[in-house]
């Protein structure tokens, strides 16, 4: 079985995919990108790119009645590895013990111009 997850707290798709779908014990959240969901706005600077980016994770996880604590595996997507210092900064700063498994890459581009992309798979309770 599968469930459709959806919250206005976090920016609505943009395209044919769902902000998260629960099944087999997990909450499996499209990556997210750094939409304001209340002005469809983002920002330049990579640091406030990456804390609206783990504000809207953070809003889907709400909505199941999750948190960080319970996100086992990441992928950060970004333009420039040159970043990876700055967002490993404010990522890390949500995971703060046993944080989740992760990987990191470099993409060519991301939708609407985001610097940085984040997706996750979280345990249901």
């Amino acid at each position: 079985m599968r469930i459709k997850v959806e919250t206005p707290n976090a920016p609505a798709a943009i395209g044919p995919y769902s902000q998260a779908i629960k099944a087999g014990g997990f909450l499996f959240i499209s990556g997210q990108i750094p939409i304001d969901p209340a002005t469809g706005r983002m920002t330049v600077d990579t640091t406030s790119q990456t804390k609206q980016v783990m504000r809207n994770l953070e809003a889907i996880l709400a909505a199941e009645g999750l948190t960080f604590a319970d996100v086992v595996k990441t992928t950060i997507y970004l333009t420039n590895l040159d970043d990876f210092a700055r967002v490993n900064e404010v990522y890390g700063s949500y995971f703060e013990l046993d944080p989740p498994a992760r990987a990191t890459v470099q993409v060519a581009a991301l939708p609407k111009g985001a610097k940085v992309e984040i997706d996750a798979v979280a345990v249901l309770r």
